[in-house]
């Protein structure tokens, strides 16, 4: 009684579409590990690179899809720059609306991923862009040091988001 109960649901799953495994872009069937090395840093902020190499690094390995591996056992290798981190005033204060109180932060980054046999052959590419938000301290290097993680975790889901799922 259970058996045939059981087939029939699974025969109507089958119809709506689903699929067992990842949905990866057909591009990338064949990949399965990623090499993350160190992204370049065209912005101004110090050591951001780090903090962007491992926030994507992360994504990755929180999404599943791919694995991060070692260069000579990856299937791919994933490049990276830190292009900008723009700052743009959310709220001003109520008697002078030049003084933010409140500002949001985007960072962009600008990667490739290359086919790791042959790096001539780009698999991948794109920008991804994340954001946050910060309240402006007595120390605003401190509030944006602070913020930019946040921001930086948003721009590598973006961009493992579109090597997992295209979109």
């Amino acid at each position: 009684m259970k058996i045939p109960a059981l087939l029939v649901s699974l025969v109507c799953v089958s119809c709506a579409g689903y699929q067992l495994g990842g949905v990866k872009p057909p591009s990338l069937a064949k990949v399965k590990s990623i090499n993350v090395p160190m992204f370049a840093n065209s912005t101004l902020h110090p050591r951001a690179e780090a903090v962007a190499t491992s926030a994507v690094a992360n994504a990755i390995v929180q999404d599943g899809t791919y694995r991060i591996s070692t260069l000579d056992k990856a299937d791919a290798i994933l490049e990276g720059d830190l292009r900008e981190i723009k700052y743009t005033a959310i709220r001003g204060t109520r008697l002078d609306t030049l003084l933010p109180e409140e500002l949001s932060n985007t960072a962009t980054i600008q990667w490739t991923l290359r086919d790791a046999r042959d790096p001539t052959k780009v698999l991948a590419s794109g920008v991804s862009s994340g954001s946050s938000q910060l309240f402006v301290s007595s120390n605003l290097q401190t509030a944006r040091n602070n913020a930019l993680p946040e921001a930086l975790e948003r721009a590598g889901e973006a961009l493992v988001s579109k090597l997992a799922n295209g979109y």
